[in-house]
């Protein structure tokens, strides 16, 4: 397991401890991977982070990624919403990788949103849960918060209809507090939510509580719908407590256990864990010091190669340190590369 685990995700980084568990897990995936070593025959090492192998994010529509070895068990597919016409990415999970997975995450969004346990209410229907051996991404950016609930509450009917919404089961949930957190797919939190009709009861019980809303995907909608992140967040916790906040975080359904949340800055931070370069989409050089095409790279990746992998959006790393005081790499994510097919609900 990995040791960088044992540190703050935003501590500072041990770029040399980074690679060399890198190279060690990239090593594993050859040996243990037959499609993983087809495409990387001849990779023997690397000196840099920019040297190791990686996979790009439409290989895991075309193939199902898997790594052998004698102290893993396969469990279960993590399934991307998949848009019109297009293949749904395929990410098999195994128990030794999931349990890093789930640390990951937790260590990342309590630092967002703190560690104590309150109800989570989540825009989406149960009856995802539902299906044998398969995990919808959306489902499982939603139950990475369960470590901090007290109680999860399904709050839609249909989980496609954001007019689904179970008014009577959000006003009994919160008639029993003042604390609460709120996870949903963007465009779903903003039409179900922020610019539902919500009935007067329910607007009269959501006066003064304390709200982490967290969200993910979805913002092409919102652009379209000429909605910024002031308007979307405003509408979100208008008439609550001071203390509510939006979180915003980028991730990729090919990088589970990890994900990027914006920070009161505007910065998403790289953990400890994991790493981020910016190549160039015609040279595929590294480059720090303008925008080009985002790699995500973590060492929690031990069942299949999802370890490193060069998506299909724009980023550039951001110079300097941030004011929030996390320390470590940060970027700014910048859009979808030209061209590139549109996405459903992968980048949770």
């Amino acid at each position: 397991m990995s040791s960088l685990l044992d540190r703050p995700p935003y501590a500072a980084r041990d770029d040399s401890g980074f690679l060399a568990e890198m190279q060690r897990l990239t090593h594993h995936h050859l040996k243990g991977c037959a499609d993983f070593a087809r495409i990387w025959p001849e990779w023997r090492g690397a000196g840099a982070v920019d040297e190791l192998p990686f996979l790009h994010v439409d290989l895991f529509k075309r193939l199902e990624f898997r790594t052998g070895s004698d102290d893993l068990v396969h469990e279960r597919t993590l399934r991307s919403s998949s848009t019109s016409g297009s293949e749904a990415s395929r990410i098999v999970l195994d128990n030794l990788s999931s349990r890093l997975q789930a640390r990951s995450v937790l260590a990342i969004l309590t630092d967002m949103v703190g560690g104590h346990k309150r109800p989570l209410l989540v825009l989406d229907d149960a009856r995802a849960l539902r299906q044998r051996g398969v995990v919808p991404a959306r489902v499982a950016a939603a139950l990475s918060l369960s470590p901090l609930a007290t109680g999860i509450h399904f709050l839609l009917s249909d989980t496609n209809n954001p007019a689904s919404m179970k008014w009577d089961l959000l006003a009994e949930v919160l008639a029993s507090g003042g604390d609460f957190l709120v996870y949903g797919f963007s465009s779903i939190l903003w039409f179900a939510w922020a610019a539902g009709d919500k009935p007067e009861n329910v607007r009269d019980l959501l006066r003064g509580k304390r709200i982490h809303f967290v969200h993910s995907g979805g913002w092409k909608k919102m652009e379209a719908l000429r909605v910024d992140r002031a308007e979307f967040d405003g509408a979100l916790t208008k008439d609550l407590h001071e203390a509510s906040r939006v979180v915003d975080y980028y991730g990729l359904v090919e990088q589970v256990g990890v994900v990027y949340p914006l920070c009161e800055h505007g910065a998403r931070h790289v953990p400890v864990w994991a790493d981020v370069l910016v190549r160039d989409p015609y040279t595929m050089r590294a480059v720090e010091d303008r925008p080009g095409q985002i790699q995500l790279m973590n060492v929690l990746a031990h069942g299949a190669p999802y370890h490193s992998v060069l998506s299909e959006d724009m980023g550039r790393v951001a110079p300097g340190e941030c004011p929030c005081g996390r320390s470590g790499k940060r970027f700014e994510l910048l859009g979808r590369m030209p061209h590139a097919e549109l996405r459903g609900c992968a980048n949770v």
